[in-house]
């Protein structure tokens, strides 16, 4: 759904569940379209055309169809679009907002690529570029070539950063990785389509059957958590192709019995299926699922006397404690990364959620807190009417097909979107930077609304800590 269209329900919605429906930003052009018609007496209409919102040839890539491979191409648009003359710069410039955004300079001759860029303040940045030079000057200067400018202001960087994204993939689709110094982040891949699987560190995401795990602030951290967890498990970190050759001298893990040597015949295929498969639940449950076995197997052996065993046990649940404490909290089964973005929006008392549902991002959705609002009971009814049925037709997309008694099947990525790696990249970067701006929070059992609509009063009153989303209790199921 687009432009007023879209707005229009959205303020419908928003008015039946008690909440103030968030205007459209253009209050800024309006007025200068005033000033500006005040003006035109005894000008050359002809040379009047500054404050003007619409459609031109001067911004092609803005009026041709949204590309369907990129879905944040529907969500964050350039809003505002100013011509620019520059006999009437000075009322350009006022008519500009002075807040964080991006930025889109169009170029008068056909096919020349536009100037894109991300700023902190928007008037500053087109005077900077669009202002008369000064004499001897080296710096970009676009004032005899630019027909005007495209932009959206921004409330935080999360926001202008899938801004930045969405449009340079249209601007530029060949380079616009390289024109973000988009990378994919750095996940653990288990390649369940092997005999004989291992857990290796990966950058690429295919719909192969494997299992994916991620993202990871860099391969080196990756690494590291998976040389701790790794260790807990006996499954092999070679690369060879195993033939099972008694003859074969086998490596350091299997003479430390770490390993259980599938390569020279140690161990049947069912033993090692075994131990690969409590690997990947653990992964998948991000160790809950070794937590909860090694604490029924030392109940047990405490209730049997046996204080020995309960004793290592207990060792053992202290080292898969150290090994997951460095594993950070948006590390997930990506198939099922589902959580929610809050940041500030540009609107007052207005907050903007990001869902993320299997790793990919879905349209905002602006939450205002003004003086109409009736309640937070209106809000969480909002919220699970927007998050609840993107889960469900998410999960429709992406089966788990949990009845599988195949653990492989069971555990496997079915389905990857072209554009997962670059949105994982977005969150990774988001996530991982500092300071970061909002909070986060996923969803494990349910989504947690009351956890949810305390940060939106934090993140209102300006008191929202970087880690605060990140670092509260799972809900209860």
């Amino acid at each position: 759904m687009k432009g007023k269209a879209r707005k229009a329900v959205a303020g419908e919605f928003l008015g039946s569940a008690g909440i103030r429906a968030v205007s459209n930003r253009n209050s800024k052009e309006t007025e200068f379209r005033a000033t500006r018609s005040k003006q035109r007496v005894g000008l050359d209409s002809n040379r009047n055309t500054i404050g003007t919102i619409h459609s031109t040839p001067f911004f092609p890539a803005l009026s041709r169809g949204i590309a369907p491979q990129c879905i944040l191409v529907r969500m964050v648009p350039l809003e505002g679009r100013l011509e620019f003359d520059p006999a009437w710069d000075a009322d350009f410039f006022r008519a500009l907002p002075s807040r964080p955004g991006v930025v889109r300079f169009a170029m008068r001759r056909q096919g020349a690529e536009p100037y894109l860029i991300r700023t902190a303040d928007i008037r500053r940045a087109a005077e900077r570029v669009l202002k008369e030079p000064e004499a001897g000057s080296k710096r970009l200067n676009l004032r005899e070539v630019a027909a005007g400018v495209a932009y959206r202001a921004t409330g935080s960087k999360f926001e202008q950063l899938v801004t930045m994204y969405g449009q340079a993939k249209i601007d530029f689709p060949r380079r616009y990785r390289d024109l973000l110094r988009l990378r994919p982040p750095a996940l653990l891949k288990v390649n369940l389509n092997n005999d004989y699987p291992r857990c290796y560190v990966t950058r690429r995401i295919r719909a192969d059957g494997g299992f994916y795990f991620g993202p990871f602030p860099s391969r080196r951290g990756a690494e590291a958590f998976a040389e701790g967890f790794l260790d807990l498990f006996k499954t092999r970190r070679c690369q060879i192709k195993i033939r099972r050759d008694p003859s074969y001298p086998g490596c350091i893990y299997s003479e430390m019995k770490m390993c259980l040597a599938p390569c020279f015949a140690g161990c049947t295929r069912e033993e090692y299926d075994a131990e690969a498969s409590r690997m990947v639940e653990a992964l998948a449950t991000s160790g809950a699922s070794l937590t909860e076995s090694l604490e029924r197997e030392r109940e047990n052996a405490s209730q049997s006397l046996d204080f020995e065993r309960a004793a290592a046990l207990h060792k053992r649940i202290e080292k898969v404690s150290a090994a997951l404490r460095v594993l950070p909290e948006a590390a997930r089964r990506v198939d099922e990364l589902d959580a929610v973005i809050l940041t500030r929006a540009v609107e007052p008392k207005t907050i903007l959620v990001f869902p993320i549902h299997a790793g990919i991002l879905r349209p905002p959705i602006f939450l205002g807190f003004g003086e109409n609002s009736s309640g937070p009971r209106s809000v969480e009814t909002l919220l699970r009417g927007e998050l609840e049925p993107a889960a469900e037709a998410s999960a429709a997309a992406n089966p788990r097909a949990a009845e599988e008694e195949n653990w492989r099947k069971r555990q496997a990525m079915r389905q990857a979107s072209p554009e997962l790696p670059e949105h994982l990249a977005l969150l990774a970067r988001w996530f991982y930077s500092k300071p970061r701006e909002g909070e986060i929070f996923f969803r494990d059992a349910a989504w947690p609304y009351r956890r949810i609509l305390r940060a939106c009063g934090r993140l209102l009153a300006g008191t929202s800590g970087e880690d605060s989303g990140a670092a509260a209790p799972a809900p209860p199921t």
